[in-house]
């Protein structure tokens, strides 16, 4: 397997973190996932109407109108647009290429702009400290400074669906110190017997996950050995829960990656002691609805056979587009998500709350 698929800018955040993770997912085969390919969709979509210069239709449906709001924040991005553009940034990583999704280079204010469309939604994806768009930077700097002077680089994720837009500028001194980070990490990486270090963001794509005894270890660390001497057996210190909670969503992963592995042996009619697979619990629904609206449209009315709903503000935004969006922006408010517990490096502000501000 060559060098560049080993150690790419996507599993950057695995191999980074995980020197041993590379000789260990060796061997497994490479897979995709329902939510992959609707991203590559979602990007082709993207680059046809970048190309182009066109928008999405209707029959886009929902996909077009969040590739609208990527199309919408590239567009207007300074400077001189390239779109889908190769970068390589084998200086710092062996064989180490990738493809950016949209590059601006803005001359006049020596910036140089690396956007990223994300369209999954399940994980929130932040532009700060972001090892995959920091690589790109570094390929991105290796084209155009040659003929431009860049002094900032400003990395930018676009997360329609979770309505994300996160801007994170970076000096080219800090790029560079990234640079022999990333070199260090990728020499680590190729090392016969390199060691595997668990955790959250190594851990999270890792086809190995389910079989790694380093995870195993510290799985029975959390639940074993850190709370040995808990005194009394109800009442842990602020240690033990700090040491549970951070690894908290790390084993639920690995949890969860093992049920894969057994799902797969009992789908695959391998089999697997002491486990089997059944039905899932299923909702009704009809075999054609156009007949059943048939069926039912002679005896009762329209209003009994059919719901209606007011469209969404994202809907009613694309209905009335950029030249009457005053008619309704008064109309439409963004409430406050519910407080999350995150570490403190995450690098979302923290809330100041009390009591009040929840209900009884």
């Amino acid at each position: 397997m060559a060098a560049h698929a080993l150690l790419s800018a996507s599993g950057s955040a695995r191999w980074m973190g995980c020197a041993g993770s590379v000789e260990a997912c060796k061997g497994y085969p490479e897979t995709t996932s329902p939510a992959a390919e609707e991203g590559t969709i979602a990007h082709e979509m993207a680059e046809k109407h970048l190309r182009n210069g066109t928008n999405p239709t209707e029959a886009d449906g929902e996909m077009g109108e969040y590739v609208q709001i990527y199309l919408d924040y590239a567009r207007a991005l300074p400077g001189e647009h390239f779109i889908e553009t190769r970068v390589d940034f084998s200086d710092y990583v062996p064989e180490g290429f990738g493809t950016s999704d949209f590059i601006s280079l803005d001359i006049p204010n020596k910036t140089l702009y690396i956007c990223d469309l994300k369209y999954g939604k399940g994980v929130q994806v932040y532009a700060k400290g972001n090892s995959q768009m920091q690589l790109y930077a570094l390929g991105a700097l290796e084209a155009f400074s040659h003929f431009a002077e860049i002094e900032t680089v400003v990395m930018v994720i676009c997360q329609p669906r979770r309505d994300w837009i996160d801007e994170w500028s970076i000096s080219l001194l800090d790029l560079f110190k990234f640079g022999e980070y990333a070199k260090q990490k990728a020499e680590e990486a190729l090392t016969p017997n390199a060691p595997r270090t668990p955790s959250e963001y190594a851990c999270q794509w890792c086809p190995h996950q389910a079989r790694c005894p380093e995870l195993y270890q510290l799985t029975l660390k959390t639940l074993g050995s850190e709370f040995d001497e808990m005194n009394p057996p109800d009442s842990l210190s602020d240690e033990q829960l700090a040491y549970a909670l951070s690894n908290q969503k790390l084993i639920a992963s690995w949890f969860s990656a093992i049920e894969e592995v057994v799902r797969e042996r009992l789908e695959s009619n391998e089999g697997f002691p002491g486990y089997k697979l059944v039905a899932g619990r299923s909702n009704r629904e009809w075999i054609n609805p156009e007949q059943a609206a048939i069926a039912l449209a002679g005896t009762y009315s329209e209003d009994q056979i059919f719901e209606k709903s007011f469209l969404s503000p994202a809907k009613a935004e694309k209905l009335v587009g950029k030249k009457n969006l005053a008619l309704i922006e008064p109309l439409i408010t963004k409430k406050s998500g519910k407080p999350t517990l995150v570490p403190e490096s995450d690098p979302r502000p923290a809330l100041n709350v009390s009591a009040d501000d929840f209900d009884a």
